[in-house]
């Protein structure tokens, strides 16, 4: 974006801005009897200047999530209530089929000790559980993240590897095919059994699954009815 486009991006931001406050001072002046209308300014995806995220059309991204910048979100996967990836400094992709659970953060690095650039690359049929942290990194096709694991800079996990549940994987650590490490610095643990491994897949398909029911539930209109009950609604007082 030269510097003509970022002077009319400033100049549109301010507008808004202004819009906005004058709507809050209406508000105020109108008294108890202004219409309060329940809105949030969260934005589900979000460009960052010239950069804007490619999702594609069949994957699911919750209305609470957040992609933001240089990010690529392949065919069938998910991306589920409150997961950030922001892509500002450097890209994310992700592939096909793959699923970032509930609140995880996927992030990258323009520049680190090393001097090292690391955008994050998640392959097909991935698995990453609950609140993990992934940052400047490589996951493999059919790779697995446990809960709250946490992959620094430059870590390569790779296909049918495993990092468990509450991990902390040290930069530039490459995990290998077929194996689970484990803990704080994380550490090879043992072999994955072939019925673990075939698990992984088992994984991303089911979720691919439950990611189109939720899909369905969130296109659903509400009732016009029902939404007026919902944005009209008064609290009921704490004492009686």
């Amino acid at each position: 974006m030269g510097t003509l486009g970022r002077a009319a991006y400033t100049v549109g931001f301010w507008i808004r801005e202004t819009g906005q406050a004058m709507d809050r001072l209406g508000s105020r002046l109108q008294g108890n009897n202004f219409f309060k209308e329940q809105l949030s300014r969260h934005r589900t995806l979000m460009n960052v200047y010239d950069k804007a995220p490619a999702v594609a059309k069949d994957a699911f991204v919750a209305p609470s999530a957040s992609i933001i910048g240089d990010v690529k979100v392949g065919a069938g996967s998910s991306i589920w209530y409150g997961c950030v990836m922001r892509g500002d400094v450097n890209s994310i992709s992700i592939g096909s089929g793959t699923n970032i659970q509930d609140h995880s953060l996927v992030h990258v690095a323009k520049s680190n000790l090393p001097g090292k650039v690391h955008p994050t690359v998640i392959g097909d049929n991935v698995t990453v559980g609950h609140s993990a942290i992934l940052h400047g990194c490589t996951v493999e096709d059919e790779a697995f993240i446990g809960m709250k694991a946490t992959l620094l800079d430059g870590v390569v996990v790779e296909k049918h590897a495993m990092v468990a549940a509450g991990a902390l994987v040290r930069q530039d650590t490459r995990i290998p095919s077929g194996e689970v490490w484990g803990g704080n610095p994380a550490k090879f643990l043992r072999k994955l059994t072939d019925k673990e491994i075939a698990f992984f897949a088992e994984s991303a398909a089911n979720y691919k699954s439950l990611a189109e029911v939720h899909a369905t539930k969130n296109a659903e209109p509400l009732e016009d009815t029902e939404f007026l009950k919902v944005i009209q609604k008064k609290p009921k007082p704490l004492i009686q």
